[in-house]
């Protein structure tokens, strides 16, 4: 299978957060959500492929001292010039893999030269690579597994870590994608845990305690500022509502968000949770604990001697993942906005070094609050051919489900993917989670788990929202 790129096209819908989300140094109140529009040739024949993503602050580059305005502006350049490699790397056809390799390397070098750092350069490599997968798999009439599967798109393993020489990509993925995924209910950090903390009239659930009984909730992410005069109280409360609510047992994970700038300081906040008798439910329920350690600091401290850990924002190029096995961890997150071949590749070294991790290698599904109708289901359709059973979710908990999309969007999708969302009794696209699970059926036998084709023009072009100043509306 060969291909070409003809154009790339970039559109923008606004959204506004339900109500703030507070990670890290960041609270979340609005986001552009960028939509990648590509127009292939794929042996021959004309093909429309499409990837999207949210484009939040303080993730990708978590600096205190610049304005969210100044973060999106580089965002949207690294996008851009990810964009004008891929196009120049397909203006002839070619494979997909040697396509990639070309993109992945030139913008590496362009990121080195600009000062752009690993984790945010590939943002533009995965958004180009998956709007580029959603076209091939369209034009295939077929989903991404069975063309992983098949070996169409030539992914060599061996030549993106020496180590993973004479495996192959169908070796990687499970013989058949899931059909259910647990959703892993993110607790922010200011997050409503009772009916005590306030309420929210929008018809969704808006407390900890309404989600687990909305929901059916039984696995949560719950997000620590490192501080524990503020940690310790929050998590009892936590832990009081969760066990209240799950008494049949629940499982959790603990996101430090870089919160903490060595390992002795976050040994010692672990300690302190558990000289704590009221969080012995909670810290025996704990499957992992994800980026604890600054990315300035993570990959160059052993943490052998902590709890089990893995890595999140570390993880931007293609060497993080073997140093950081390497340190001691454990794993690390798959998300697709680090790129989808990067995450095979990672889930391929975690399966060739599995006896030799104390404890089992962890490759987590995490979330950037993520909705649908595109970028969500894309990346559970990632997550459920790794065989990756709980994934965090959160973008139907900080926004409205699909309301924020024109009718026929939301009509399409409520079609499309019945066992995912549902009408809601106001009238708007939903996301379904029964028994604190998704059903991904329909995201299994979508090309790229989508299998939508959207009417842009419902959509502002990027360049028509940057000139009148929709950054600065944010």
């Amino acid at each position: 299978m060969t291909f070409a790129i003809e154009a790339f096209h970039f559109h923008v819908l606004p959204m506004r957060t339900r109500f703030p989300f507070k990670y890290g140094i960041a609270s979340m109140n609005a986001l552009p959500h960028l939509f990648v529009k590509v127009d292939l040739l794929v042996n021959g024949r004309p093909a429309c492929g499409l990837a999207s993503e949210g484009l939040p602050p303080k993730w990708f580059t978590k600096n205190p001292d610049t304005l969210f305005e100044v973060d999106l502006a580089e965002m949207i350049a690294v996008i851009q010039n990810a964009s004008r490699i891929g196009r120049l790397a397909a203006e002839k056809e070619t494979g997909f893999f040697a396509w990639w390799r070309d993109l992945y390397a030139e913008q590496a070098n362009w990121a080195q030269v600009s000062s752009v750092p690993p984790l945010l350069a590939n943002l533009g490599v995965s958004l180009i690579e998956r709007a580029v997968l959603d076209g091939l798999c369209k034009a295939l009439v077929r989903p991404l597994h069975a063309v992983l599967q098949s070996d169409e798109l030539g992914i060599d393993l061996g030549e993106l870590r020496e180590e993973l020489r004479g495996m192959r990509v169908s070796d990687v993925i499970m013989p058949q994608p899931l059909s259910h995924v647990h959703a892993r209910h993110t607790i922010g950090l200011g997050d409503a845990l009772t009916s005590a903390d306030g309420s929210l009239d929008d018809g969704l659930p808006y407390t900890l305690e309404e989600s687990i009984r909305a929901y059916g909730l039984r696995y949560f992410k719950i997000k620590v500022c490192g501080k524990t005069e503020v940690d310790l109280p929050r998590l009892r409360e936590i832990t009081r509502v969760i066990t209240a609510h799950c008494p049949d047992g629940f499982h959790s994970t603990l996101d430090g968000n870089e919160q903490f700038h060595d390992l002795a300081s976050f040994c010692d906040f672990y300690e302190a949770l558990k000289a704590d008798a009221s969080l012995a439910p909670l810290l025996r329920s704990v499957l992992l604990i994800e980026q604890a350690l600054h990315r300035s600091k993570a990959l160059s401290e052993d943490v052998r001697s902590g709890p089990g850990m893995i890595i999140d924002e570390s993880d931007g190029s293609l060497k993080d993942l073997p140093l950081a096995l390497d340190l001691g961890y454990r794993g690390t997150s798959h998300k697709n906005c680090k790129g989808i071949v990067k995450g095979l590749a990672n889930a391929a070294l975690l399966k060739k070094r599995a006896a030799s991790i104390p404890g089992g290698p962890i490759l987590s599904g995490e979330d950037l609050a993520g909705i649908g109708p595109v970028a969500m289901l894309q990346d559970l359709s990632v997550m459920t051919l790794l065989g990756i059973t709980h994934v965090e979710r959160n973008g139907h908990h900080y926004f409205r489900g699909l309301s924020m999309y024109p009718q026929e969007v939301q009509e399409a999708a409520l079609q499309a993917h019945a066992g995912l969302y549902h009408r809601h009794q106001a009238d708007f696209a939903a996301l379904r989670i029964e028994k604190g699970m998704l059903n991904t059926n329909s995201i299994n036998s979508a090309p790229f788990g989508c299998g939508l084709t959207l009417d842009m023009t419902a959509f502002e072009p990027l360049n028509v929202w940057i000139k009148r100043g929709g950054m600065g509306e944010l």
